[in-house]
């Protein structure tokens, strides 16, 4: 699993967003704004409309998994992914005792 980093400042993304939300007006199309503000902040169109439309899913003016709960899900399946690994490990040491009782001799 690779970890991308964040070629952008938190500021930065904010403001890209606030100029594409409070600037629709000032342009013909939503798509137009945002090619215009990307091309200010050196972003690409594409990773501009992502970040509008993560900030639209997380205010909830448009449906969809927020961030807090993506993220929350995500820690979620961590931990049931350790709790399987630690069951699985406790399964077969279980077992290896268990079967090293059955071969102990018995003591008379």
């Amino acid at each position: 699993m690779t970890k991308t980093t964040n070629k952008y400042s938190p500021e930065v993304r904010e403001r890209a967003v606030r100029m594409v939300l409070n600037g629709a007006g000032q342009h013909e199309s939503r798509w137009s704004a945002i090619v215009s503000i990307s091309s200010k902040t050196g972003c690409a169109p594409q990773t501009l409309n992502e970040w509008v439309k993560k900030v639209e899913v997380d205010t909830g003016q448009r449906g969809g998994i927020t961030t807090e709960h993506a993220e929350k899900m995500k820690a979620l399946e961590r931990e049931v992914r350790e709790l399987k690994q630690a069951n699985e490990i406790l399964r077969k040491a279980s077992a290896y005792f268990a079967q090293a009782e059955l071969d102990r001799p018995l003591k008379r």
